[in-house]
This record gives C-alpha cells, sequence and structure tokens, in this order.
C-alpha cells in the first residue's frame, strides 16, 4: 500500500503515539516523531524535513526584482517585490495578511484590502509559470510554495 506522501508528493510528518510501533519510513519526503514532543522539537523536525524536501529549491530575489527558482526566472514590479521580499524569506510559511498590507503602506498612504488583493491575483499569475504558487491560509495570510506538480519533482 502506497502512502499519502507517495500519491501526493507532498513532505509528510508522522506523529505516533508513545507506545506505537516506530513506521518504516522509506520515503525521502517521510519522515516520523513519537509523542509526547514538545512545540520546539516538532518545528525542528518539521523543519528538518522541509529542508531535505525542498532545501535545494527555494526561490531567489535579486536586487533587480528578478525572482529565481530552478532555472526559470521572472521580473516582478517594484510593489511586487517588496511582497516577494517577504514571501521568499518564509519559503513555504504563513506570511501573514498584515505584514503584506505594512509592506504595501510604504508605498501608499493608506492601501486597501482590495489593493493587496490586487497585488497578490497579479503575482499568482506571473509565478504560473515558474513551478510557485501562492496559497491562501484563510484568516490568517499567505504562502509561497512548490506548485502541486512542482512538489513531486
Amino acid at each position: 500500500m502506497r502512502s499519502h506522501c507517495e500519491k501526493e508528493g507532498v513532505a509528510c510528518l508522522l506523529i505516533v503515539e508513545g507506545s506505537a510501533q516506530a513506521p518504516v519510513c522509506t520515503d525521502p519526503r517521510e519522515d516520523w516523531v513519537r509523542t509526547p514532543v514538545s512545540r520546539t522539537d516538532l518545528q525542528a523536525r518539521v523543519s528538518a524535513l522541509r529542508n531535505r524536501v525542498y532545501g535545494r529549491r527555494t526561490p531567489v530575489l535579486d536586487s533587480t526584482g528578478t525572482l529565481h527558482f530552478d532555472a526559470r526566472s521572472v521580473t516582478v514590479s517594484t510593489a511586487q517585490t517588496e511582497l516577494m521580499e517577504l514571501f521568499v524569506a518564509r519559503f513555504g510559511e504563513v506570511v501573514y495578511r498584515n505584514e503584506l498590507e505594512q509592506r504595501l503602506a510604504g508605498r501608499a498612504p493608506h492601501p486597501t484590502r482590495n489593493s493587496l488583493d490586487l497585488h497578490i491575483m497579479r503575482l499568482r499569475r506571473r509565478l504560473a509559470g515558474m513551478g510557485l504558487s501562492i496559497r491562501t491560509a484563510w484568516g490568517r495570510g499567505y504562502v509561497l510554495e512548490p506548485a502541486a506538480g512542482e512538489r513531486a519533482a
């Protein structure tokens, strides 16, 4: 039987009950931790797994506003560069709406919710051919990550 990780091509961290038998993880995108586990240890394990799976595949934003990912690149506008700096710095993690709005506030006196949504929509279009996507983290913000088909690559 194939694991969820193999079917979906995503990284999986299995949390195993303290007395349960340890699983055999043969997929490099899979790891496990036994309960009880501290939040710090859990975050470290997630970070290590993310680095193992995506570590060599992180985007780079250069000083000219060109975003590079693998062998692809795209130039983004000045306002989009402000937002992408946050996304690249926290690749694979949530960037909160208020942080993004603060970045836009430096460019416009009173950015609206719609202006951020418009920039995100335009960024999503620019990133479509890059193998990257911006996923909505409902109620919190957005996550820059490899596009669904790219995660398995």
